[in-house]
């Protein structure tokens, strides 16, 4: 028997078996385990990479959806793939095309392309909502240009026009943005320039209506040329200006008018840094001429002055007289006629129409008490034969005498030295053969003078006038030498605080009480001003809160302090004839002095800058610095009855009318009160058609003058303390509303928010008025104005803005299309046809407000 025979081996074999087979099934089990786990695991791993990304996605739609204002709906049209496959809008996939090349001119429409495209370089459809942001600003003067945006109209378009105006010349960052990101190289940076010269727009810096030169001695001009926008050109230091532009000079008061281009001689040269033309003329001829400068022929907003040409001798003598003020100055003359000189025979004495229409200036009270002087009124209309008078001159003014037994002096005429006076040269006499003069102020009858010296006496008159006006006559220039001279004034009066205690709810009586025993050392004071019951430190705030209300309270027609002749004359006051007789003078007293610490204050500059929260009419500004009332002011401030009496005798026949120069007063129940005679014994002599200027004249000096007297003159007394009247006869009654209200700011957020919009169809409403405001939003302050006079026929707003125009601002869908808008400015409607495009409309307006705002609209 073998030993694997024996049972020792068979159970050995036996257990080895087994042992194997265990474990071979013991391997299976454990591999079948770690398959499932294994497998398992990659599953699960696999489930939430996918659920993941779906998570992520969606996600992602969101925000991009979020970003770009998209429709919530349209949310579930896109699915994970569009966003894989790079299907979305991308700001830095779209371009940016320009329609101009740089540099480019101020003033045209301008515009440029989005083009909108998905990541994955396929054209994004631009009628879909996306999100598209356009800003355009003036790098320097932080100035937002607006815009308008046009989807092109060509099928599954991707371009977005947007189309602007610049102005303003400078560089300029464009920023387009898609949901908050910038697209492609955004911000861009695009530079305008000024446009070509304007000449209308061109002036003379430091301008004189008349210069006083050396014969043969070289004066230079300052000339700044701009733009249609008032932009300092580049073009004009170009070597080309040279012959652009041109001096016309003749001689003045002689039967020859020819040019005397062989007595004169000129040179033009540039100031690049100051953008300035400087024109140096000489001038190798003695006497008075007339000179005009033009650009390209066409004459510059102030070319045209008087100047007078003197020897060396007598320049010397005029600077002696202008800085020997304290001694008398005079001068011999003939006075030969006031008012009428149409019937001398030589041609050199016909005055032109013009020479009885100069601006107008308040009279002097004089300087000498004891001088007797005799009344404008009682001058006879021509003097019949040439009397021998004195011409006396002083800083202040320019008075005719004449001596009775050659000892006692009688004034004829004061005039004031300011740039209300106007002279008017012409050649010699008939009977001593001297030069004459003819001396106007709009007031008095313009007097006639013959005198040997007459250029001397001419001459030292305007030096005192420059020195008076601060060396200019343009209206900036005398605003520094007023602000200048006003704190010279008070600069020795203490600028310490005083404080007004004032109750809000009872401004005036409060403020009046606070100030009845202030004098002219306490309202030049910088006032401190506490509300009764607020706790609140003037930091200025409260003060500036104080003025604002305290005008607009005084003001106010409803207090009765002032009235308006209609209502519908754009919410100007005047001085009520009627006021209650509670209302004391002293009040006007208080509005004056009010009126004064406002200029005051606005002279101090920075924070201190006062305006007067009020609109006067321009027969009230006439009052204020001097000037006589004529019938032209009922056209400003009395329109009704420029319509219903002034135009009608202007236009007919008056010698039916059974007119007399007498005004009937009627009571508010309609009866006759009186009968108030313009002149003695007006109520028997009738107006014909020879002397209804006169009556038209004397009816404004009643109504608008005469009835509110002693108002004016209260108010005046009081705004006199603070401000002198020689200031303030500097300007005319347009300048002092622009020093006394500023310039009017139009605010196009309060036009947009008060204007009516009626009629039109949704092409009109939705394409032409957006249209309409973007255009409104480019224009200047004069071209705003120049649209509020077009409409409304005026170019200032009432003191509260567009929200008491009354009626409102309309605009109205005219059944027209692409003609220029019209206007009714009886209703403040502007009629606005419709148009194909931004850059129609925006031609349209502005040829119609520039060329038919003379007038007051075109229907």
């Amino acid at each position: 028997m073998s030993w694997m025979q024996s049972p020792t081996w068979a159970c050995a074999t036996f257990k080895a078996g087994a042992l194997i087979f265990g474990c071979t099934v013991a391997l299976c089990f454990l591999i079948r385990d770690l398959m499932f786990y294994v497998i398992g695991g990659i599953t699960v791993s696999i489930i939430a990479f996918v659920f993941t990304i779906k998570f992520l996605c969606e996600l992602a739609a969101r925000v991009v959806s979020f970003l770009q204002n998209d429709d919530p709906g349209r949310r579930g049209d896109r699915s994970i793939y569009d966003y894989v496959r790079g299907n979305y809008l991308d700001p830095r996939s779209c371009n940016v095309s320009w329609d101009w090349k740089d540099p480019q001119e101020v003033g045209q429409t301008m515009s440029f392309r989005v083009q909108l495209f998905y990541k994955n370089g396929q054209p994004f459809p631009a009628h879909r909502p996306v999100g598209l942001r356009v800003n355009i600003t003036h790098i320097e003067l932080a100035l937002d240009i607006p815009v308008t945006q046009e989807v092109l109209q060509e099928p599954e378009s991707n371009v977005v026009k947007v189309t602007f105006t610049v102005r303003k010349a400078g560089r300029y960052e464009v920023a387009v943005k898609l949901g908050g990101l910038n697209v492609a190289y955004s911000p861009y940076y695009k530079i305008f320039q000024p446009g070509t010269v304007v000449p209308s727009k061109t002036k003379i810096a430091y301008h004189f209506s008349t210069l006083v030169l050396v014969y043969g001695q070289q004066h230079t001009l300052q000339i700044e040329p701009r733009d249609e926008y008032g932009n300092p050109t580049s073009n004009s230091t170009s070597l080309i200006d040279e012959v652009n532009y041109s001096v016309h000079v003749h001689s003045l008061g002689t039967v020859d008018d020819d040019s005397l281009e062989e007595y004169y001689s000129k040179s033009v040269t540039s100031n690049k840094q100051l953008c300035q033309v400087l024109l140096k003329i000489t001038l190798r001829k003695k006497g008075c001429f007339r000179a005009r400068i033009s650009y390209n022929d066409l004459p510059i907003s102030n070319g045209e002055f008087d100047i007078i040409v003197l020897s060396e001798n007598e320049k010397n003598c005029v600077e002696k007289n202008v800085s020997t003020p304290g001694i008398s100055i005079y001068f011999e003359a003939y006075l030969y006629g006031t008012g009428n000189y149409s019937n001398y025979s030589n041609s050199s004495w016909q005055l032109p129409a013009s020479a009885l229409m100069a601006p107008q200036s308040r009279p002097s009270m004089g300087d000498e008490e004891d001088e007797h002087d005799s009344p404008v009124e009682d001058q006879p209309e021509k003097v019949k034969k040439p009397k021998k008078v004195y011409c006396y001159i002083s800083p202040k003014q320019l008075s005719v005498k004449e001596f009775y037994l050659k000892i006692i002096p009688w004034r004829l005429f004061t005039f004031r030295v300011c740039p209300g006076t106007k002279f008017t040269y012409y050649g010699p006499d008939p009977v001593h053969k001297y030069l004459t003069l003819v001396v106007d102020d709009g007031i008095q009858p313009p007097v006639e003078l013959s005198c040997k010296d007459r250029n001397i006496m001419a001459a030292t008159f305007i030096r005192f006038l420059h020195k008076n006006i601060g060396g200019s006559e343009t209206f900036q220039d005398k605003v520094s030498f007023f602000q200048r001279e006003l704190r010279h004034i008070h600069s020795k009066r203490p600028r310490t605080k005083t404080c007004l205690k004032i109750t809000r709810h009872c401004i005036l009586d409060s403020s009046l009480k606070s100030t009845r025993n202030f004098s002219v050392s306490d309202w030049s004071k910088n006032f401190e001003v506490v509300f009764q019951d607020e706790e609140a430190l003037d930091w200025g705030g409260p003060r500036r809160e104080w003025f604002e209300l305290v005008c607009k309270t005084l003001f106010d027609t409803t207090n009765q302090l002032f009235t308006r002749f209609s209502d519908d004359n754009q919410g100007l006051v005047h001085p009520n004839a009627e006021r209650p007789v509670h209302l004391r003078l002293k009040m006007y007293e208080f509005a004056g002095r009010v009126v004064g610490k406002c200029l005051y204050e606005s002279a101090l500059g920075g924070a201190y800058k006062q305006m007067v929260r009020a609109r006067f009419t321009r027969s009230f500004l006439a009052q204020i610095i001097g000037l006589r009332m004529n019938y032209k002011y009922f056209e400003t401030d009395d329109q009704e009855f420029y319509k219903m009496k002034v135009c009608v005798i202007l236009n007919n026949d008056v010698s039916e009318m059974d007119l007399v120069f007498a005004e009937e007063k009627y009571s508010k129940s309609g009866q006759l009160e009186k009968v108030v005679e313009l002149i003695s014994g007006g109520a028997q002599i009738a107006v014909n058609n020879e002397n209804k200027m006169h009556y038209l004249n004397l009816l404004a000096q009643y109504r608008l003058a005469s009835q509110v007297r002693d108002e004016v003159e209260h108010f005046l007394k009081g705004l006199n303390e603070l401000v002198p009247e020689n200031l303030l006869a500097i300007f005319d009654e347009n300048e002092l509303e622009l020093l006394l209200c500023g310039t009017g700011d139009i605010d196009v957020q309060d036009f947009k928010a008060h204007a009516v919009v009626v009629g039109g169809s949704w092409h009109f409403r939705e394409k032409v008025m957006k249209w309409f405001w973007a255009v409104v939003s480019s224009f200047t302050q004069e071209e705003l104005a120049r649209l509020l006079q077009f409409t409304t026929g005026s170019s200032q707003l009432p003191p509260g803005g567009f929200s008491t125009l009354c009626p409102s601002f309309q605009i109205i869908a005219a059944p027209t299309h692409s003609t220029l808008p019209t206007a009714h400015t009886c209703f403040n409607q502007l009629c606005l046809p419709t148009y194909d495009s931004y850059e129609e409309l925006h031609k349209m307006l502005k040829l119609a407000i520039s060329e038919g705002s003379e007038g007051f609209g075109m229907l």
